[in-house]
């Protein structure tokens, strides 16, 4: 059905993830990164455990040690990847996609996705065909069986460093980790922060009982659950765990684009003493809801293309103290440079028992806008439909953008239209302080879209 390489690694059907594939990915990112270990986790999808040994044995023929975290979310690996000292690591995972998917994340040495550069250089080697003969030695294999404590653990002090206090205030949360990787972990992360917690769907299976990304329209029975059980939240996460969507105590949706904000706002409220002058990096398809909070405290916005790297490197270039994506994902460079679903639990949980507001209310104190998303079908360069969109706004927008499809500012609000690193589809956000305001520009928008020149 399909293949899709890109910044965000490999992805593809299960028809066409066949063993040749596996192992031609495998070889080049074992002859692509320097002699060392590597560590490797799965998100829990059945597809994954077969991968995952094909992988393994790839590499120990090779003579690279691997470092085994069996289910564990992509953040985990990222984790262990830099506090073990390894070389590169794989998460084998396709994301928020549906189960008949599954994919490969590739990490360098400081458990960070690949830029661009690093792509072109392993891309050119698997390209090539050109890998890594067989060494005098073989690999040896190492199973970590503690990375649940470990993540954990590393969550909480990078809460010590941010000096943020996690007070003795009941909190209790449902849980839907899609039975995938965040199964184990989103429990154990409640556990520490003393929350009760119900298990929902965590049973780490890998069966999703749902469509997997973490959309109001697929969490359902979340909502019923926090209603029936008059619980304090939801909580959902994506296969992988990097991404974090939160229901609210009324058993509604708080949306996806709150969830960088309402870590935005722990660290304004929550740290002692509050932060004064630092930065934020966002990507150009999140909410300005972060950049008005963050504008309030005197800090500097930062936007990025689309694509988790992208966000990270603006982060180490200006020393972000956080970052993220609208789509639920939490980056806090205190604990380490990846999203992570654990980290907003936490950063959230700790604003929610602070100031003992529900989060419906916290949610309700975050600047107002709307924000129209949508998407169609899409195949090749969408070069000269930018340009017709371009020509459209170019007098009432006041920044125009081309480093990720097309992003246009205006006085309060903004666009971004962008193909899809994942799938075969063109994506649209339109977001404006007046609910109009965006109506209006996304039916000027989609007209644009369907009108063929």
């Amino acid at each position: 059905m399909a293949i899709i390489r890109s910044i965000s690694g490999l992805r593809a059907t299960t028809d066409e993830l066949t063993k040749e594939l596996i192992e031609s990915y495998a070889h080049a990112f074992g002859t692509y990164i320097p002699h060392g270990p590597i560590v490797i986790g799965r998100d829990g999808r059945p597809s994954g455990a077969w991968m995952e040994e094909v992988i393994i044995d790839t590499l120990l023929q090779q003579g690279h040690d691997i470092i085994q975290l069996g289910i564990a979310p992509t953040p985990t690996v990222q984790l262990e990847t830099e506090h073990s000292h390894a070389m590169g690591g794989i998460s084998i995972t396709a994301s928020h996609n549906p189960s008949q998917w599954n994919g490969m994340k590739f990490l360098n040495a400081d458990g960070v996705f690949l830029n661009a550069t690093e792509n072109q250089e392993f891309w050119s080697i698997l390209d090539s065909g050109k890998v890594l003969g067989n060494p005098s030695t073989h690999g040896t294999l190492i199973m970590l069986n503690d990375a649940v404590q470990r993540h954990v653990e590393n969550v909480m002090i990078a809460l010590q460093k941010m000096n943020i206090e996690i007070p003795d205030h009941a909190i209790t949360a449902i849980v839907d980790a899609v039975n995938a990787s965040g199964s184990r972990y989103v429990p154990a992360m409640l556990d520490a922060l003393q929350c009760t917690f119900i298990p929902l769907y965590c049973d780490q299976s890998g069966i999703f009982p749902h469509v997997p990304e973490p959309l109001s329209d697929n969490l359902g029975e979340l909502m019923t659950a926090v209603k029936n059980t008059q619980a304090d939240l939801g909580i959902a996460v994506d296969p992988d765990a990097d991404r974090l969507v939160l229901i609210d105590e009324l058993g509604e949706p708080i949306g996806e684009e709150k969830t960088i904000a309402l870590c935005v706002k722990a660290l304004l409220e929550c740290s002692e003493p509050p932060f004064q002058y630092t930065s934020i990096a966002l990507n150009l398809s999140t909410s300005i809801m972060s950049e008005k909070l963050a504008v309030q405290a005197g800090w500097d916005i930062h936007r990025t293309p689309v694509g988790e790297i992208n966000v990270v490197e603006s982060m180490k270039s200006h020393g972000s103290i956080i970052g993220g994506e609208g789509s639920g994902g939490v980056i806090l460079p205190a604990c380490h440079y990846g999203r992570d679903s654990l980290i907003g639990i936490a950063l959230i949980i700790a604003l929610m028992k602070q100031t003992q507001k529900t989060l419906s209310a916290l949610a309700g104190e975050l600047p107002r806008t709307t924000m129209i998303k949508g998407k169609i079908a899409w195949h090749g360069p969408a070069r000269k439909l930018f340009e017709k969109i371009q020509r459209h706004f170019q007098d009432s927008c006041t920044e125009v953008r081309h480093d990720d499809g097309i992003w246009l500012k205006f006085a309060h609000g903004w666009m971004h239209i962008r193909t899809s690193n994942t799938e075969p589809i063109l994506r649209y956000i339109v977001e404006q302080e007046q609910a109009d305001d965006a109506k209006a520009q996304v039916q000027i928008l989609q007209e644009l879209l369907h009108t063929q020149e």
